[in-house]
């Protein structure tokens, strides 16, 4: 059964699932369901039509569910929800979505949302994710798997932010940043590949040289964007980080892609 703190103030309706642990001052919505051995330290709110999965651990003050900061919200019983085995620390702030971008906000599973992180209304989130301390995304941003936003950065809205890349410590993201990528800077820039997280997460070394040569030649000055990214596809048809990237540049997208600056090597 769920063990609930007396001072904790939660709902009836709200659906507690097995070994839910809500500790001292913490308050449950009638429309939250804490999934299975979910943890709420002390202090926290969840709120709104809000799904927590199984094993994810909330830190004190954090702030889950509440409704998003957007004008054209209207009152929309619009969704959060958050996967299984996360960490949300201190002061983070997650918002449901809007009806304007789907009504719905999600998160993955196994990320790490260090605190004072924010995910906005509409947002999709990854698996095994990490946004270090006070790493920010505006509305409808998307980052996928394995994605690493630095601390105090900032990810402009409709951004998408590319599986296994790196956002650099203070930096303001107004581009889509490609799969595999790092990017830092005041009006982000791409510095290359993450190299460093293609081996901490066993890329092979073929891999990585072929990512590296892709890499040059997508963003060479010869020819249009359209052109090298079509010459790549052709190049390394048969390699899936090669064409991740690909797929990534040729999706369809309100934000351009983020380049690098000159000279920059992988």
């Amino acid at each position: 059964m769920a063990e609930v703190h007396a001072t904790a103030i939660v709902e009836s309706e709200a659906r507690l699932g097995q070994g839910v642990v809500v500790g001292p001052y913490c308050t449950v919505g009638p429309d939250v369901v804490l999934e299975d051995g979910v943890g709420l330290i002390s202090h926290v709110v969840v709120a709104g039509h809000t799904t927590i999965g199984p094993r994810t651990t909330v830190y004190p003050f954090a702030s889950i569910g509440m409704p998003p900061q957007d004008l054209k919200y209207k009152g929309e019983p619009s969704r959060l929800e958050i996967g299984a085995d996360n960490v949300i620390r201190e002061h983070a702030t997650m918002n449901p979505g809007t009806e304007g971008g789907g009504m719905l906000t999600r998160v993955g599973d196994n990320g790490l949302f260090m605190v004072g992180t924010h995910v906005a209304h509409d947002c999709m989130v990854g698996n095994h994710v990490v946004f270090a301390n006070n790493a920010s995304l505006a509305g409808h941003v998307v980052v996928d798997d394995y994605a690493i936003v630095g601390g105090l950065s900032g990810v402009h809205q409709f951004c998408r932010i590319g599986a296994h890349s790196i956002i650099g410590a203070m930096s303001s993201v107004m581009q889509d940043v490609i799969p595999y990528g790092s990017a830092s800077g005041d009006r982000a820039r791409l510095n290359g590949l993450n190299v460093v997280g293609l081996r901490r997460r066993n890329f092979s070394r073929a891999d990585i040289q072929a990512l590296r040569t892709a890499y040059r030649l997508l963003f060479a000055d010869e020819g249009t964007l359209s052109e090298r990214v079509a010459d790549v596809a052709e190049m390394y048809s048969d390699n899936a980080a090669v064409m991740d990237i690909v797929a990534f540049m040729g999706a369809d997208s309100t934000r351009a892609i983020c380049q690098p600056r000159a000279g920059n090597a992988p």
